[in-house]
């Protein structure tokens, strides 16, 4: 038998990348059960062997499914695992479930080959104790735009049995770009108006003082550790550096999620947006650090590269017409 391991945060971000161009997960809708059945086919033919059950793992707020993660739940064979969002909307519970579950599988022979879903560098100890126990661990990754894997640790892949590549057509048939209809023309651009009673001005620094980390996650390993595109180590900046390129690589990172935001959001979350101002949106800030810290090939950006990122992120929401 094998056993199929799904690191949901993983799955849906490179295929948003494959499909948008930015990690933002709410700017793509997935068809969960051929996808899910996608999954079951690959591994299958991975393995040449039947598949015991899939293992989801996601994170949930206090924990508690929302409804698309109920319906996976009920699908036969697949076992919903649940971390929780922190109050500064970091994933707890994710990474630790499923190495825990890896381990404890393999100790107790569940399967033979597992097959993981997941590029986080996080796992790459729970794989090798998981091995231990005879447990044969082969990676699986989603195809980036290049069809090469996106997101993997590359001691992840040192620590595995194998590295296999998800068809890219798993992906391109079940996950799909959101685009919300235009408004009527008689509907009121609310989306770029400014709460009522504040004068239309631009983002100074001043609107960003102590924003640091309040509010936004640090990016998931799981999409950090490694870049295919640029296939280079983990790298920590942890001093302020203003090499060339990087005004450029904001800007793209920036346009790429704001334009996948525009064109799934509803005229509500765009309103939202500008209301909650000078504070970015979970998901948003998130998708804006996991890209540009994927573009650069670096684990974790310094405080003055988020703050220049973010105020970009402002900048571009002014210039929008």
């Amino acid at each position: 038998m094998c056993a199929l391991y799904v690191d949901v945060g993983y799955l849906l971000s490179s295929a948003a990348v494959r499909v948008t161009g930015t990690s933002l997960r709410s700017g793509v809708h997935v068809d969960y059960p051929p996808l899910i059945d996608a999954l079951v086919q690959q591994a299958k033919k991975i393995s040449e062997l039947p598949v015991l059950r899939v293992h989801w793992y996601d994170s949930a707020r206090d924990g508690v499914p929302d409804q698309p993660q109920q319906r996976i739940g009920e699908v036969p064979k697949v076992k919903l695992r649940l971390g929780r969002f922190a109050i500064d909307g970091q994933q707890k519970g994710v990474d630790l479930r499923i190495g825990l579950d890896l381990v404890t599988h393999a100790r107790n022979g569940a399967a033979d080959v597992f097959i993981l879903l997941s590029g986080d560098d996080d796992l790459t100890e729970a794989v090798e104790e998981a091995q231990v126990h005879g447990v044969q661990v082969i990676l699986l990754a989603v195809p980036s735009a290049e069809g090469k894997p996106h997101g993997i640790s590359r001691h992840l892949i040192r620590a595995a049995d194998g590295l296999e590549i998800l068809p890219p057509e798993s992906v391109d048939e079940t996950v799909m770009k959101v685009e919300m209809p235009p408004a009527p023309p008689t509907t009121q651009p609310v989306a770029v108006a400014l709460p009522a009673g504040s004068p239309p001005t631009r983002a100074t620094p001043r609107d960003f003082a102590g924003l640091g980390h309040s509010g936004a996650p640090r990016p998931s390993s799981s999409v950090l550790t490694y870049s295919a595109t640029t296939g280079r180590e983990p790298q920590v900046a942890t001093e302020y550096e203003d090499p060339e390129g990087l005004a450029d690589q904001i800007d793209r990172v920036v346009t790429n999620v704001l334009t996948a935001f525009r064109t799934s959001a509803s005229g509500e979350a765009l309103a939202e947006l500008r209301a909650g101002r000078p504070s970015i949106p979970r998901d948003i800030d998130k998708a804006l650090l996991t890209d540009l810290s994927e573009r650069r090939g670096e684990f974790d950006l310094s405080d003055q590269v988020r703050h220049k990122l973010r105020a970009q992120f402002w900048k571009r929401c002014d210039e929008a017409p």
